[in-house]
């Protein structure tokens, strides 16, 4: 595959994806469904309140997550993946395999140099 540098769009795709949180709050959408936001806060440790309501309107805004608020008290707000976010899991996938790997990759590195 040959991609001119110039026409290159990978920078966009990051834009989209880049942040502490996006890839894990993704990953927990696209194995548990719809979740509500109290849930995701609780399964993502350490992300705090503001950073995760800024993540999701940032996904939101993209038509990646689906964002349902439910008029009731308390108020009940679920997300979802889209349609459009579920193409998205292949790159998932293959970003954490090359993760993986790499991580793999360094440990074996750092034996050598041992």
């Amino acid at each position: 595959m040959q991609i001119e540098p110039d026409l290159c769009r990978v920078e966009d795709a990051l834009g989209i994806l880049v942040g502490k949180w996006k890839p894990i709050i993704l990953l927990h959408l696209l194995n548990k469904g719809t979740t509500r936001f109290n849930e995701l806060k609780r399964i993502v440790p350490g992300v705090t309140q503001r950073m995760l309501t800024k993540q999701l309107r940032e996904l939101e805004d993209e038509d990646i997550i689906v964002r349902v608020v439910y008029p009731q008290v308390p108020p009940k707000v679920e997300y979802s993946i889209s349609e459009y976010g579920k193409s998205l899991e292949p790159i998932l996938m293959a970003m954490h395999e090359w993760g993986a790997a790499h991580t793999l990759h360094k440990m074996q590195l750092t034996k050598k140099k041992d």
